[in-house]
């Protein structure tokens, strides 16, 4: 979860006000309140999601214990690439997530036919995501996905509206999932170079190259 701290300030001689952090990781967030409330100047912790939920210190301490061998701090990278002459589509998914107090990467892609253009695919690879993490069991947890197609981030953030049948269709699917997940996405549109994982495995997909990898990363 990404949270925001809000807290009552109070000096010495009585004048008070309000603060709000930038926006941080639910664990990092707990840490600083934490460490503010030892100054003895604080009061009133609470804590804001991106849902303009409040939260108080002990339901958030609740929450991260309940999460903690569950995969969460979620960011999925997805990329589609597509064929004209063969017809042919490469999948790539990127899924980084913290469990167990480690962080791991997920790299997965898949090969599929009977799509009938980029757009297409690009849906495609988001929906193989959601297979992914419906596997990891993830479930009720915001989830950052992060594209560098327009077209469908702009569709699904409703940015742009679905205009084509067959993309309308995938929309549709992509909702139902996420529903039936209890996944909150937010979504992130970035350029070619910055989704080149993702990238890589949807073109290593149409060469035939099955990559299925799980690794723990290094701490920073």
């Amino acid at each position: 979860m990404i949270a925001t701290i809000e807290w009552t300030y109070t000096t010495r001689k009585g004048p008070e006000t309000v603060f709000r952090s930038e926006e941080m990781n639910a664990a990092d967030a707990v840490l600083i309140a934490d460490d503010l409330e030892k100054t003895g100047r604080t009061k009133q912790v609470k804590f804001l999601d991106r849902f303009d939920s409040y939260w108080t210190m002990k339901e958030m301490k609740g929450y991260l214990k309940g999460i903690e061998t569950e995969p969460h701090n979620i960011t999925v990278y997805f990329d589609g690439g597509f064929d004209q002459t063969t017809k042919a589509a490469g999948l790539g998914c990127v899924i980084y997530y913290d469990q167990n107090g480690k962080s791991y990467r997920l790299r997965r892609n898949a090969a599929v036919e009977e799509l009938i253009s980029n757009n297409e695919a690009e849906y495609a690879a988001l929906h193989f995501c959601l297979q992914e993490l419906e596997l990891l069991n993830v479930h009720d947890l915001s989830v950052q996905f992060i594209g560098d197609s327009r077209v469908v981030i702009n569709h699904l953030s409703e940015e742009w509206p679905v205009i084509e049948e067959g993309l309308f269709s995938w929309a549709d699917r992509i909702e139902a999932k996420m529903n039936q997940l209890g996944i909150h996405p937010e979504y992130v549109l970035v350029s070619r170079k910055a989704n080149a994982e993702a990238d890589r495995l949807a073109g290593q997909a149409l060469k035939g190259v099955e990559i299925t990898a799980t690794s723990e990363k290094a701490s920073e």
